[in-house]
């Protein structure tokens, strides 16, 4: 039978005008009212009001969650029987979605069991009616007092959660801290990750900060270097081979693709993949299956892709030579990794990591660096990024292992700098220029490949390696550059 109407009254003792005195506390909560009895609304309606709360009310379930799911809500009354979803379906709710909200049980007393298994569903409390206001005050309080404790735990484990698994990446500018955050938003889900950012910027430790956060971190993490991968030999390489399959074949072979199984696949430079070989990486990560050259049957397995490229895809897509349909499956979740010339405000404390790490590593006396050296760092454009700065702090620290402290980088590094000079300029790295009278401005490969390419290619005397440094590229993507524009 449905309960008297009577039962729905709060109770008071003495103390509730006194209770009632210390409510001003609670006026920035809001207190949802999920219960189909009209009457029971109004009266708690009423007596949060009183107390400070802001409360809001659902007539069923269904508009509870509705409600749960478009506003911000601090505490839960929960009535369990209720049309169209009780307070079951309601709690299970909250567990799917993973919201921490207190919900406060409000039940009568022949439905105890019911509330029982709410409460091992994550309810916080139960009171039955008729409610004493007194007792809902302080369970209310309480609940609120628990809840903002576990949200600040929370918020310190995923601070000592995100320091460690961005330990090797050093930064504090708000650049580099928005792709931390952004990075730490997606590493949970399953969703590919496509990292853009030029050469020498971190691509790769962000991969593997990702995976470290991901529920894969206990598979593998198999790194790829797409550029470095001949057309002969790709569809071995990234799918394996049976024995036999063909000459020099003499053992079964294991791909990049079914060594990355139960973990994370990273695909370095994805934008150099070749041409012939795009189809069946697009076929592999759409189906998560592979075959093994060689052999007739598919394997299924079991990966997350996260690559990374310093291509400007714009115009590798509209002149086809990379694939859409692949670009869009990689690119599920954009991650842009800013230069060094933009988050210049991170260069000391990178520059410092380095020196320390590098005299320590060669048993070298520690270093300082004066503050014209750090100025001359922090003004100086780093065409190569983070690896042109430590490799130039590497040959400084060399050079002047017998002074007291560093007064200048980029004079020891060989290189030189031209004051509130933004742009590249091809006698960085190539000083021959400096006797040519060449000072040709080389942007990056992004913006003006071949025009770039070229005229690095002949102020450095045809040197690949100055040229390669010049540019802020691998030596493997200068190569095929060179021949793509007929410059060999």
């Amino acid at each position: 039978m449905p309960p008297r109407q009577e039962e729905f009254v709060l109770r008071s003792t003495n103390n509730h005008r006194k209770s009632t005195l210390h409510a001003d506390h609670a006026k920035q909560y809001r207190v949802l009212i999920a219960d189909d009895d009209k009457s029971t609304r109004i009266l708690l309606n009423h007596f949060l009001k009183k107390m400070g709360y802001q409360p809001v009310e659902a007539i069923d379930g269904e508009e509870c969650i509705s409600i749960l799911e478009t506003e911000n809500i601090d505490i839960l009354l929960l009535d369990i029987s209720m049309p169209k979803k009780d307070g079951f379906d309601v709690m299970s709710y909250l567990q799917e979605e993973g919201k921490s909200i207190p919900v406060i049980m409000i039940t009568a007393l022949n439905d105890i069991p019911n509330t029982v298994k709410c409460i091992k569903m994550g309810a916080y409390e139960y009171l039955t009616k008729p409610l004493d206001v007194d007792r809902l005050q302080i369970v209310m309080r309480n609940a609120i007092s628990e809840s903002e404790l576990h949200d600040t735990v929370s918020q310190l484990k995923k601070e000592l959660r995100s320091k460690e698994i961005f330990r090797n990446i050093i930064g504090e500018s708000a650049s580099i801290k928005q792709t931390m955050e952004q990075a730490l938003q997606v590493m949970e889900t399953g969703l590919n990750v496509l990292i853009i950012g030029e050469s020498g910027t971190g691509k790769e430790l962000f991969a593997q900060a990702i995976h470290e956060g991901s529920k894969r971190k206990n598979g593998p993490f198999i790194s790829v270097n797409c550029a470095a991968i001949s057309p002969e030999l790709a569809e071995s390489l990234l799918f394996g081979h049976s024995k036999g399959s063909f000459t020099g074949a003499n053992s079964d072979h294991q791909g990049f693709f079914e060594q990355a199984d139960k973990g994370t696949l990273f695909l370095d430079e994805i934008g150099d993949m070749n041409a012939d070989i795009q189809a069946k990486v697009l076929r592999a990560i759409q189906e998560k299956k592979i075959r093994r050259v060689g052999e007739k049957n598919e394997r299924s397995i079991d990966f997350r892709v996260i690559s990374a490229t310093h291509w400007n895809f714009a115009h590798a897509l509209d002149s086809n030579s990379f694939r859409d349909d692949l670009y869009y499956r990689l690119e599920e979740y954009p991650l842009y990794l800013p230069p060094l010339r933009e988050r210049k405000e991170d260069i000391p404390y990178l520059a410092r990591h380095f020196l320390e790490e590098f005299c320590s590593a060669n048993n070298l006396k520690q270093l300082n660096f004066a503050q014209e050296a750090i100025d001359e760092m922090v003004e100086y454009h780093w065409p190569g990024n983070i690896r042109e700065l430590k490799n130039a702090i590497q040959r400084t620290a060399i050079s002047s292992k017998n002074s007291e402290e560093i007064t200048s980088i980029l004079r020891h590094a060989g290189g030189h700098i031209r004051k509130n000079n933004k742009k590249v300029m091809a006698r960085d790295a190539c000083p021959q220029l400096e006797t040519t009278g060449k000072e040709e401005k080389i942007q990056s490969l992004e913006e003006i490949e071949r025009h770039a390419i070229e005229e690095a290619y002949k102020a450095c005397e045809g040197n690949p390696t100055k040229t390669a440094q010049a540019l802020g590229i691998g030596r493997a993507t200068l190569y095929r550059k060179l021949k793509k524009f007929g410059l060999n």
